[in-house]
């Protein structure tokens, strides 16, 4: 049987016979393995991360451009998503690469990314460009799985088209409401895009890569389902039909952590979504797997360094207003050739 590390006795120990608790804090239940679930939450794969880490959006240029838009410059600043609905554009990201765009587009930061967006002909460029605030932030795992940016061309994007025919009739129209239904549209955009990802494997790393994988998909499947269940790297393995050692090393490859690692995060990250929400942390620490407020905060102190309520605090001062930066001409970033 392959060595099991310090980090995985700890953070994934070994059950008492019987109902009850771990020595470790972990809260046990009777509910693994229930008839038809695996196969029930294998068919859905997204809807449990969109749910608890959503995105909000907030459009701010629909038409014509001309000279250079800068994006990204604010520390506060999240991602972006931008949609070439026709003419030509030059994107110039945060390391100096610049890349011509010359068909209709999908062009897609998950995070702050400082980029610029360079056009010469406004009466051919239309595009309609949005911010994007992912729940969470960096520590969003849809985020962190993600690629720094992505460029789609629309014409790949047949199962999106529906969506991006009513956006652009919003944006380009005179309809009372336009801003909140394109706002509700961006987030329904970003939605299909994170499923057409996931299904055309453009990820070939990180948890969305994992989540491609039909044996690991369904580990990760029960540990985003089932967080509070007393999840060990063998019962894990069992859930992908593996055994402990291949499972290990494939997820480890494929996903970039331990499986221990990952559950930690998957927790700790739920907690502090449930903590942002107004949970009390004893009811937190009951539906993210642990048998007390004690024990849930020396994980997130080892996970994040402070206290739970430390960490809410320093939550409470920043900024959780959407911005709608104006497009504005600045000077370009130096680029170099791609």
């Amino acid at each position: 049987m392959a060595c099991v590390t310090p980090a995985i006795v700890e953070l994934l120990p070994r059950q008492d016979k019987g109902e009850g608790r771990s020595k470790q804090g972990l809260r046990k239940s009777s509910i693994i393995g229930a008839p038809g679930y695996l196969d029930e939450c294998a068919m859905d794969r997204l809807s449990t991360l969109i749910s608890n880490f959503g995105v909000r959006a907030g459009v701010f240029h629909s038409g014509g451009m001309c000279g250079i838009a800068s994006y990204g410059v604010d520390a506060h600043d999240g991602g972006h998503l931008h949609l070439l609905r026709s003419g030509e554009v030059a994107l110039v990201t945060e390391d100096g690469v610049r890349q011509q765009i010359a068909e209709p587009s999908l062009i897609f930061f998950p995070r702050r990314n400082h980029h610029q967006l360079l056009s010469g002909e406004a009466d051919r460029t239309e595009l309609v460009c949005g911010s994007l605030s992912f729940d969470g932030g960096h520590n969003n795992p849809l985020v962190s799985a993600l690629p720094d940016f992505l460029i789609l061309p629309t014409k790949s994007l047949s199962t999106l088209e529906l969506t991006l025919n009513w956006l652009f009739a919003e944006a380009f129209g005179q309809h009372c409401g336009r801003l909140a239904v394109m706002d509700r549209l961006f987030e329904l955009l970003v939605i299909q895009l994170l499923r057409h990802v996931l299904e055309h494997r453009l990820v070939s790393f990180g948890m969305l890569a994992g989540l491609g994988d039909p044996r690991l998909a369904r580990a990760l499947n029960v540990i985003h389902n089932q967080p509070g269940e007393p999840w060990t790297v063998e019962s894990l393995a069992s859930t992908a039909n593996m055994s402990r050692a291949n499972f290990a090393a494939q997820f480890r490859e494929v996903v970039g952590q331990s499986p221990a690692d990952y559950l930690l995060d998957w927790r700790i990250g739920l907690a502090q979504k449930r903590l942002r929400d107004g949970q009390p942390i004893a009811r937190v620490a009951e539906e993210v797997g642990y048998d007390s407020a004690s024990a849930l905060a020396r994980a997130f102190r080892r996970k994040t360094g402070s206290s739970p309520r430390d960490w809410l605090r320093a939550q409470m001062h920043a900024v959780t207003t959407l911005p709608r930066p104006r497009v504005e001409i600045v000077p370009a970033l130096p680029a170099q050739a791609a």
